[in-house]
Parts: structure tokens; C-alpha cells; sequence
């Protein structure tokens, strides 16, 4: 093996694990935290949390505040403005090339995974684990028109984002209660894939987003 291979693995395993904590809200958004509680969460050593902490301060996940030590990022107006933009010019051309692209199997499997999960919201009082299948039903969706662009880069920036975007969701706004109007609004976007018609897609994704950016700025 290379020598210079296991760093970098461990680098990988330490971004991996903070994002994951931070997304199970074993770390909150705003709370402080030291190196030394990093290296107890993720179980990764000293070292490569070290590495790590540029890389985080670079994406705005964490922030260096002098004699306080590091800060999560705090979820405020200007990173929901800002995230939401982001999220917004990435899946307009997404969902755009999708709608031109994608195979006919695919979009009638985002089809059938919407319908089922609407069908079932509407037969039934909303359980944490159906409201939890729906949220991944949501995100997979979003992740998708993503992944298809196939280009590393915007992958890579999109995935920060995302990360944000769903701390922003967890802080401002759950799907918690909203299981139908949101799989509403996919499946607005997917009758748009289903016509290959790219400026219906983009209309429809842009009102998704919009919906979401607006309850987010809800004080």
C-alpha cells in the first residue's frame, strides 16, 4: 500500500464521521466543541481531526473563534439565503438535462416510490418512520438529478450544500406533518420528466425549492 494512503483515509473516515454526527444531531448547530470531543465522537485520532478542521472552516460547516475554541455552523438568515441559492441554480440545470436524459425506467421508478409513499400518507395517521422514509423518498430525489450530471466537481460542492440544506431542515423545518404537500410537489416535477419537457421541470423544481426556502425563513 502506499504510504501516503492511510492518511488520507483517515482524513475520509473523519470528515465522514463529523458530517454523519452533525446530521444525527449528536452535534448541534452553534454548540462549541474541542478537538479532543471530535476524537471521542468519531474514534479517529488526533491527527487526522487536525487535518480535517481547514477543510471544515473552507465549507462552513465549522468556525475557529479565538480563546472560544471551534463553533458549529450556526444556522442563520444569510447561510438559509445562501444555501437555498446554491441548491436552487444546481437543480434547475439538473433537473433540466434530466428531463432530456434520463431513461424512461428511471422516471417511472421515481414515479412508483412517490405515488406509494403519497398513497400511504393519505391512508394513514403519519408515523416517525413513515415521515422518515418520506424525507429520504425527498432527498434521494433532489440527489439523483445530481448524481446524473455526472461531474465530480459539482457533486462535491452539492454534497456541502446538502449538508447545510439539511440542517436547516432539522433546525427550521421537518417534512414532519407535510408528508403529502411535499410529494405533491415531486411529483409535480416528475410529470415534467415524464413529458421531457425541461422548462416544466425547471418551473416545478423552482417552486419546490422556493416552498422550502420560504418555510426555512419562518422565524
Amino acid at each position: 500500500m502506499d504510504d501516503t494512503s492511510e492518511p488520507a483515509t483517515l482524513r475520509e473516515k473523519a470528515y465522514a464521521s463529523f458530517t454523519r454526527h452533525l446530521l444525527a444531531r449528536d452535534l448541534r448547530p452553534g454548540q462549541f466543541v474541542s478537538q479532543r470531543e471530535l476524537v471521542a465522537f468519531t474514534g479517529l485520532p488526533l491527527g487526522a481531526i487536525r487535518e480535517i478542521v481547514p477543510r471544515l472552516e473552507a465549507e462552513g460547516l465549522l468556525t475557529t473563534i479565538p480563546q472560544r475554541g471551534m463553533q458549529i455552523a450556526h444556522i442563520d438568515i444569510s447561510l438559509i439565503r445562501e444555501a437555498f441559492q446554491f441548491r436552487l441554480f444546481m437543480e434547475r440545470e439538473a433537473v433540466a438535462l434530466f428531463a432530456v436524459n434520463a431513461s424512461d425506467a428511471e422516471i417511472a421508478g421515481l414515479r412508483r416510490g412517490h405515488e406509494d409513499m403519497l398513497a400511504q400518507a393519505l391512508a394513514q395517521t403519519p408515523t416517525p418512520e413513515m415521515e422518515a422514509k418520506a424525507q429520504n423518498i425527498d432527498w434521494a430525489m433532489h440527489d439523483t438529478f445530481i448524481s446524473a450530471l455526472g461531474n465530480e466537481i459539482i457533486a462535491k460542492a452539492y454534497l456541502v450544500n446538502s449538508v447545510k440544506i439539511r440542517l436547516i431542515h432539522q433546525e427550521r423545518f421537518r417534512i414532519d406533518g407535510r408528508v403529502v404537500p411535499v410529494m405533491r410537489e415531486h411529483l409535480a416535477v416528475i410529470e415534467a420528466l415524464e413529458k421531457r419537457d425541461p422548462e416544466m421541470a425547471v418551473e416545478a423544481i423552482s417552486q419546490h425549492i422556493d416552498n422550502a426556502r420560504r418555510l426555512a425563513l419562518q422565524i
